[in-house]
């Protein structure tokens, strides 16, 4: 009766040492130094203990102890298993720092707080030798208040000669010749004009006429023209007065219209347009269109009242150099109304067609 008592004492000893030895079974993963916990079953442990068969892991390579699976059981049976051995890490053959607060020091990461308090210091900070304000002078300075066309154009002399047309054919109709003609003499701004158009038929000129004409640029694109025109040939001589305009119309289309005052016809006008397609770098197609239409008949000259004539052509040609250049072509040339009434009572056609070649050059 005596020894029961102490029977019953001895298991709950073990039983409550037991607990508390499977409640500290983890420690070894939060301390890397610690000392193994005291055994409150060193009454128990056999002399020998068996601690290969402990290690199942050894294998591995884990720096692991020679400890069973008890340690992180928690069943009935504890008070029989082996006692735990001394706790090492799980983790310490990865070399953590011995520092938790430090973990990821071996990462090498910024500090970005003080990063980031050092920016803010910098954009914040005052400049030691602030911009001064501008003044009146500063502005007046780099704005400066320029002269009324005082860069608008140079003073040079310029010049330039260009034998647009200057051509021959020959068809049923015979042989002939032509030429149109153009240059200018001065500035970018005032000009002396001078144009020449004419026709050789039958080994005579059969009409020629000249103008002389100051020009004024009235914009980038167009100039303001203002002179006398003398026209010759078969008939009899005639002078008149000038006035028109010229330049390049929006897509590139030179237009030139002019009007001439005085005479039998009393007004007439003329109008002439052209264009130029580049089909390559050298080889240029230029079609043409001009038109004549008179106040009143000049019967001596072959010209009548309302639209006179109208002339269409198109030529191809070769740039050899851009100062030079041959071409080819075809021409179509029609009288309307009156004109043509006139020229057939004078035995000629009405209308004209004729393949031409020639060339083209400037200086």
């Amino acid at each position: 009766m005596k020894t029961m008592p102490r029977s019953l004492l001895f298991i709950a000893f073990a039983l409550a040492t037991g607990n508390a030895g499977a409640q500290d079974a983890h420690a070894g993963h939060h301390q890397h130094d610690a000392t193994p916990p005291a055994d409150p079953h060193a009454a128990h442990r056999s002399t020998t203990p068996k601690a290969d068969a402990a290690d199942s892991h050894a294998d591995h390579g884990m720096a692991a102890p020679a400890a069973s699976h008890a340690e992180h059981v928690h069943d009935a049976h504890a008070g029989h298993a082996q006692p735990p051995a001394p706790v090492i890490p799980p983790h310490a053959s990865h070399a953590m720092p011995e520092d938790d607060a430090d973990a990821h020091a071996g990462h090498a990461m910024p500090n970005h707080a003080h990063d980031h308090a050092g920016r803010h210091a910098a954009a914040t900070q005052t400049p030691r030798e602030p911009v001064p304000a501008l003044t009146t002078d500063d502005m007046a300075a780099a704005f400066p208040v320029l002269k009324p066309h005082s860069m608008e154009h140079a003073s040079t002399f310029n010049s330039l000669v260009l034998f647009d047309h200057l051509e021959a054919w020959n068809n049923a109709h015979g042989s002939g010749q032509s030429w149109d003609a153009k240059g200018w003499f001065g500035g970018d701004v005032d000009r002396l004009w001078l144009r020449s158009e004419g026709r050789r038929s039958d080994d005579h000129l059969t009409g020629w006429s000249l103008d002389a004409l100051y020009g004024h640029s009235v914009s980038p694109w167009w100039d303001v023209v203002a002179g006398l025109r003398h026209d010759g040939g078969d008939g009899p001589s005639l002078t008149r007065a000038a006035i028109g305009v010229q330049g390049l119309a929006p897509y590139k289309f030179e237009v030139t219209a002019t009007a001439w005052l005085g005479g039998p016809r009393k007004v007439e006008l003329a109008v002439e347009a052209e264009y130029s397609v580049l089909l390559s770098n050298r080889l240029i197609l230029q079609p043409t269109l001009e038109a004549g239409i008179a106040a009143d008949d000049d019967p001596r000259r072959g010209a009548g009242s309302g639209l006179g004539h109208a002339e269409a052509g198109l030529r191809l040609r070769y740039e050899i150099t851009r100062r030079f250049a041959p071409y080819v072509g075809f021409v179509h040339e029609r009288r309307f109304g009156r004109t043509a009434t006139l020229h057939r009572d004078a035995g000629e056609g009405t209308r004209d067609s004729r393949w031409v070649a020639g060339v083209r050059f400037w200086f």
